[in-house]
């Protein structure tokens, strides 16, 4: 872990990451890859020190509120989290400034939070995005190991439906030769049911692969499936998109139980879901941010 101070910390639409890097080891990530030009070691994680004071003068300077989102590019609640704190006082002013709030994790650390998830989701709108791989728990913890399996987020997942708080799922990736089979979907969508989640992403089902995450993603495959890479090389050879051979079955499956359990599972559909924010109340002040 390392500190570091930062320049801005809002993209163009609002998207935040207090962190840069993740312990989570999940064999598949695609923040490893070399096009985001990251200059420490991936598990070394950046701490972004002065994230608190960036976010606090750019909520104020906002005209208007809107949902603010963390946890595309690193998990805002890794185990550092629990000293650190970032996230949660970034909840902190997102509550006081009335504004809403979108993530994505994969940890159940989440759930010290849910007071200020639920007085978000009180005064605006809060959503948690939970992903999802794989149902089989002794693949998950190769797959995804040094965090929460899929299991423990379920329960995740039901705590945040017990509070109120509504959920998605991200059911991506489904990796080709070892999750990619119909029990496995099956099972998460028992998950998303029971849990009552608004939707669920599959991206069309498959992986991506680039350098810099192909390599980590084969090193692991070796070290946990030995010939599975052999297999991705003959299949996909250094192909960025690694679709499955019966990824319109599986979707077919998802889009299925979505319809009849009336959830969104369009892209499009689901991330205007997690975008929009009705800012009834108008423009607001620094005063009335006070």
């Amino acid at each position: 872990m390392h500190y570091k101070q930062v320049k801005s910390i809002l993209s163009p639409k609002n998207g935040m990451n207090l962190y840069r890097g993740c312990t989570h080891g999940c064999i598949y990530c695609d923040s490893r890859s070399d096009c985001y030009q990251m200059q420490h070691r991936f598990e070394d994680i950046e701490v972004k020190a002065n994230a608190i004071t960036l976010l606090e003068e750019a909520l104020l300077k906002k005209r208007s509120r809107c949902m603010i989102a963390t946890g595309s590019m690193s998990d805002p609640y890794l185990p550092l989290e629990k000293t650190e704190q970032l996230t949660r006082r970034s909840l902190e002013l997102i509550d006081r400034y009335e504004f809403g709030f979108s993530v994505i994790t994969k940890s159940d650390l989440i759930l010290r939070d849910i007071d200020l998830l639920q007085s978000i989701h009180r005064k605006a709108r809060c959503v948690v995005q939970m992903t999802l791989t794989t149902y089989d728990e002794a693949l998950c913890r190769k797959l995804e190991p040094n965090v929460a399996t899929t299991a423990r987020r379920f329960q995740v997942l039901k705590e945040l439906q017990k509070a109120g708080i509504p959920t998605v799922v991200w059911m991506t990736p489904i990796l080709p030769f070892l999750n990619d089979t119909k029990q496995n979907i099956q099972g998460l969508l028992e998950y998303c049911g029971e849990a009552g989640v608004q939707g669920i992403l599959t991206f069309g089902m498959g992986l991506t692969l680039r350098s810099g995450n192909r390599e980590y993603y084969y090193q692991k495959l070796d070290e946990h499936f030995p010939g599975v890479k052999e297999q991705y090389i003959r299949k996909y050879g250094t192909s960025y998109q690694l679709g499955l051979p019966n990824s319109h079955e599986l979707d077919a499956i998802v889009a299925n139980f979505c319809r009849k359990n009336h959830m969104r599972f369009e892209t499009s559909s689901v991330f205007e879901y997690l975008t929009h924010f009705d800012d009834s109340g108008g423009q607001l002040s620094l005063f009335d941010a006070q």
